[in-house]
């Protein structure tokens, strides 16, 4: 009898041990809890998320949420291709489209502690950019205006239409300037003019940037799986993406005809799933690899978003920071970003107080719809 009971206690120790040491998650904590203070079981999130693929017809869904700095419920569901029925799991790789923007922001940010970049130092004095040197305007963006969209440039030259006011006498995939720099307008193309500066400043190029982003950024943050360019994993581990019910045939998100899977893409062409996101979100929070000073860069305000513009006006989104859209609440700054690459649509939200958050990533085009769902099952706080 002693020797069971002297088991029972040495068993209780380790239990509770292994409980303070975050390697088991104790029954009673099998919940997430909102900065808001709604308690939602596993089984609640679980029933939620089953409802809305059911009814938003998503294919798959990778998700992360994080209490007090950790991830406490993931999952992996639903299908990576509606014609083959093969099972989404923990290794499935979705496109983060636009998600790809706050984590390159934070590799900018390595590069700057370096001392190899200066946010406030024009671009063209680290590489020119010849398609613009007809407008000298261009000459004032530095990589700060790119990481907060402040750059003038459209979001990308062959999407956006060119305003028949600006009287420019170029053609449709041409370089312009859409508004002078210095105002608030979501740009992809200053993301990419800022990575081609980032390949230059490390004596790299867009083919293999992103072995460097593995070094410094990837691996000291745990993200197993993160990519900003085509790998053989890739190959095996990336789901289809889905459009109106079927499956997509693009292959790869494109922003330009020439484009190809070979080149480091710092505005939407990041690789990743759930976990390996939460890891950097986990990472911001816990104040890793990056000094202090570069997180409070990355986190205020840097410009305010025009109440008319669509991320104000429908989501709440009053400010952005470096690389992140900032919204305003009772409780603090929420921090967000999205992600719609068409077939593929994510989203991220995070408090760093409380230490809260999650991500998710759809392999088609009903995230948006999912996230504002998501949304509203939090009670997430509008301003």
């Amino acid at each position: 009898m002693k020797s069971v009971a002297k088991r029972h206690l040495w068993h209780t120790f380790l239990f509770t041990l292994f409980v303070l040491l975050g390697f088991i998650v104790p029954s009673h904590a099998q919940q997430i809890t909102t900065p808001e203070g709604k308690v939602i079981s596993f089984r609640e999130m679980d029933s939620f998320l089953v409802s809305e693929m059911d009814t938003l017809g998503m294919p798959g869904l990778s998700i992360a949420f994080i209490n007090d700095g950790k991830v406490v419920y993931h999952k992996a569901m639903g299908v990576t291709n509606t014609d083959t029925r093969t099972s989404v799991d923990d290794q499935s790789i979705f496109e983060a489209a636009s998600l790809s923007k706050p984590l390159f922001a934070f590799f900018v940010m390595k590069t700057v502690e370096d001392g190899l970049l200066d946010l406030d130092k024009p671009l063209y004095k680290y590489l020119p950019f010849p398609e613009l040197e007809y407008d000298r305007r261009y000459k004032w963006v530095t990589a700060r205006m790119v990481l907060d969209h402040t750059t003038g440039f459209p979001n990308w030259r062959w999407f956006d239409p060119i305003d028949t006011a600006l009287h420019l006498k170029i053609k449709r995939g041409d370089m312009y300037i859409k508004s002078n720099p210095g105002t608030f307008g979501y740009s992809g193309e200053g993301y990419y003019y800022l990575s081609k500066v980032m390949a230059q400043i490390h004596h790299l190029s867009l083919k293999n940037l992103d072995s460097l982003f593995q070094v410094q950024v990837a691996v000291p943050l745990g993200m197993e799986h993160a990519w900003f360019a085509w790998n053989d994993f890739l190959k095996t581990h990336k789901v289809a993406g889905h459009k109106g019910g079927k499956v997509s045939l693009k292959k790869w998100p494109v922003s330009f005809p020439d484009e190809d899977s070979s080149t480091f893409g710092s505005a939407g062409k990041l690789h990743t799933e759930a976990l390996s996101y939460a890891a950097f979100l986990t990472g911001m929070m816990q104040h890793k690899v990056l000094s202090a000073a570069s997180y409070n860069e990355m986190l205020k305000k840097q410009v305010s978003v025009p109440r008319k513009h669509e991320f104000n006006a429908n989501e709440g989104t009053s400010a952005w920071g470096l690389g992140i859209g900032i919204q305003k609440t009772k409780l603090g700054n929420r921090y967000v970003h999205g992600g719609n690459n068409g077939d593929f649509q994510s989203g991220c939200v995070f408090y760093m107080q409380p230490q809260y958050g999650y991500v998710y990533f759809t392999n088609c085009d009903k995230g948006y719809q999912f996230g504002k769902q998501l949304s509203r099952f939090l009670q997430e706080e509008k301003e």
